[in-house]
């Protein structure tokens, strides 16, 4: 995203004025070409809107954080998903890795080019630690975006950048030298503007690699197959759709139909959170949202972790089971179902209560 003050503050303005005038009410103007409705944004609202960072790092704010630090953060808030050392779970694809001492001294991802290598993770693409500062600070942590503080951003991002060889144990990225590491990102030579998806002067200039003209004579011949999966072989080692990450490009066939058939597998055809969290009593279902609980659960759907219903019918006929649900609320933890680890959580002592009984009901509809 480009920075662009003007354009922001006439967004702001006119919501502004959207406001003022639903409430019958208009402050004196600053524009001309509306008299008497909106005002100009101010310096703080206008700021509060564009925390956008370049490539060239202007928007970055002031701040820094060490591995260190961005360790315990790491732990305490984005491993369960990420992984303890970003090679993430069985739903997120890995963030570290696939990267050498090689791609840091040349700026290029020799793996990239590599066909048999199984997948792309988060530092053998990113060119610009801007899109990955930019990125944590927007969007992390799922279930709680834009609550890291600035400098745990730094230290997030450093520990990242330490977990792939980039920077050493004691680093410190701050606001004054990340332009200096960014000289050491595995990718940062990898990108292109050739393309002409970015318009502009300085941008590529190219022709556009996409013209979209219908081919009426010497078309090319439609391609032919080299390779399939023979029927014999077809879910030989089970539904191939259910051994696949839901997040990224990886995509196994459902084996368990016939070839071109619609997947049947609920987790390719429903990953809707809130469609499986929705058919939730209304009161469960705010506590669960409120606290976090429906980014990694479903009611009936698994996501990162168990369906509520699936816990249920796990340790149904547990005459402790409220009890024992409170305490692994509480406690967090991994390994009663899979890897996953779920952190501790903070509700309240009735929230913790209402939450568990449900559950231990069945967690009914």
């Amino acid at each position: 995203m480009s920075r662009c003050p003007r354009a922001l503050q006439r967004v702001v303005t006119l919501g502004v004025a959207l406001v003022l005038t639903g409430a019958g009410w208009a402050a004196p103007s600053q524009n001309d070409r509306y008299p008497g409705i909106g005002r100009a944004a101010t310096p703080a609202e206008i700021t509060a809107w564009d925390i956008d960072v370049r490539p060239d790092f202007k928007g970055l704010p002031k701040g820094s954080g060490t591995v260190a630090k961005g360790q315990d953060v790491w732990e305490s808030k984005c491993s369960t998903c990420h992984g303890v050392f970003g090679e993430s779970n069985e739903v997120f694809t890995p963030i570290v890795g696939g990267t050498t001492k090689q791609d840091i001294e040349t700026g290029h991802v020799a793996r990239l080019n590599d066909r048999a290598f199984p997948a792309r993770t988060t530092l053998m693409k990113v060119s610009s630690i801007s899109t990955l500062w930019d990125y944590i600070r927007r969007a992390m942590p799922w279930n709680a975006p834009k609550s890291l503080s600035v400098d745990e951003v730094y230290a997030v991002t450093a520990y990242i950048l330490n977990m792939g060889g980039i920077l050493p144990d004691d680093f410190e990225l701050s606001d004054r030298n990340i332009a200096e590491v960014q000289k050491r990102l595995p990718n940062r030579n990898g990108t292109t503007t050739q393309h002409a998806l970015w318009p502009g002067k300085g941008l590529g200039g190219a022709k556009p690699d996409v013209q979209a003209k219908p081919c009426m004579t010497d078309c090319t011949a439609e391609p032919k197959l080299t390779s399939f999966l023979p029927d014999f072989a077809r879910n030989a080692h089970g539904n191939l759709s259910e051994q696949n990450r839901l997040v990224g490009a990886q995509r196994g066939a459902d084996t368990s139909r016939p070839p071109g058939a619609v997947p049947a597998s609920p987790a390719i055809r429903e990953l809707s959170v809130e469609a499986s969290a929705a058919r939730a009593a209304p009161a469960e279902l705010e506590l669960l949202r409120k606290n976090g609980c429906v980014a990694c659960h479903g009611v009936d759907q698994r996501i990162v972790g168990p369906a509520f219903k699936d816990v249920a019918a796990k340790h149904a006929g547990r005459d402790d089971l409220v009890t024992y649900l409170k305490s692994k609320i509480r406690a967090g933890g991994s390994g009663v179902w899979g890897t996953v680890t779920m952190p501790a959580q903070t509700l309240s002592e009735d929230d913790v209560a209402s939450i568990a009984r449900w559950i231990a009901d069945g967690a009914k509809n």
